[in-house]
């Protein structure tokens, strides 16, 4: 990690964060880019996030966008929404990271999303999971991408920290090998990925107590389920 002053870096102090009885294993992060460009700096953003997250004891996995379809355009068993779904269920906290494009996210990013049901067999894939949001910008800096992704987070009912990520001018922040340049901009990813952390062991084991509503225990079941599964709107 060279950009990383190490005598700066703590460990995540697991103990003082994880619930009593904690589910033991180490917090599971899904990571999400919305740029398929053959040198995408959201997906090289990403990948330094997926770092930090591994040198803070996640277990991470990268979901590859390539070939997904567009949200509706394909049966719900295609190959990729598969994938994208089964890891929105195994993991415990995400990162969305999307380029700005006509000041907001990419199509791809909102296909991603749009993908991941509000609810599947009874089950909320994103309940209560914890959300890290980035973006980065050809431009000058804006906050607009992951303002929208915020509103985004909430919809899906997402613990989304505090903190966020905005590069701008992108490609002048990263090296030719694709690795990003030390920069407070740099460090600001460290903060993020840092806090991801530690709101995830804080809230895991406890999300469904943390999401439980008064208007859902009132609500079937099946009313629910109708309400929230339309066929048409």
């Amino acid at each position: 990690m060279p950009a990383l002053s190490q005598e700066h870096i703590r460990p995540i102090d697991a103990d003082s964060l994880a619930p009593a009885g904690d589910l033991g294993h180490r917090p599971r992060i899904l990571l999400l880019y919305g740029s398929l460009r053959e040198r995408s700096y959201s997906r090289l953003l990403t990948l330094e996030a997926q770092r930090l997250l591994d040198m803070f004891g996640a277990e991470t996995k990268l979901f590859d966008p390539t070939g997904l379809p567009l949200a509706d355009g394909a049966p719900a068993d295609h190959e990729k929404v598969s994938e994208l779904r089964e890891l929105a269920a195994w993991s415990e906290g995400m990162v969305w990271c999307s380029p700005e494009r006509h000041g907001a996210m990419t199509g791809l990013m909102k296909t991603q999303i749009d993908w991941i049901p509000l609810s599947l067999g009874g089950v909320r894939p994103t309940q209560g999971k914890t959300l890290a949001l980035m973006q980065v910008c050809g431009g000058s800096q804006s906050f607009n991408t992951v303002n929208q992704m915020r509103v985004l987070g909430r919809w899906m009912r997402m613990i989304t920290i505090p903190n966020q990520s905005s590069v701008p001018k992108a490609f002048l922040e990263f090296e030719e090998d694709g690795r990003m340049k030390p920069s407070p901009f740099y460090d600001r990813v460290v903060d993020v990925m840092e806090e991801l952390m530690k709101f995830t062991w804080l809230t895991r084991g406890r999300s469904d107590y943390l999401v439980d509503r008064y208007s859902e225990r009132k609500e079937s079941a099946a009313d629910l389920s109708a309400r929230v599964n339309q066929k048409s709107l």
